[in-house]
């Protein structure tokens, strides 16, 4: 897939991989370099980054429905960057 950019270092993102990433006006996005590239990734929720809240958590609590939860925190532009 090729896009361009604009002389003010603009990209528009193709319809469908906007979709399909389930992407909204001011998502933020993440910007590396690699040996082969440019990589773009949405910026997510990581919930690997919890673990020392583990203990802290009251075991009889249900697990949350993190497919719900990422799709509120998208929904919602107080939770945005």
């Amino acid at each position: 897939m090729i896009v361009k950019m604009t002389s003010k270092r603009q990209v528009t993102f193709p319809r469908q991989v906007v979709d399909r990433l389930g992407l909204r006006e001011g998502d933020s996005l993440h910007i590396s370099e690699t040996t082969g590239g440019i990589l773009i990734k949405p910026h997510r929720f990581q919930p690997d980054k919890l673990a020392p809240l583990r203990d802290k958590i009251n075991p009889n609590r249900p697990a949350p429905n993190l497919n719900e939860v990422r799709h509120a925190a998208a929904l919602d532009p107080r939770l945005r960057d």
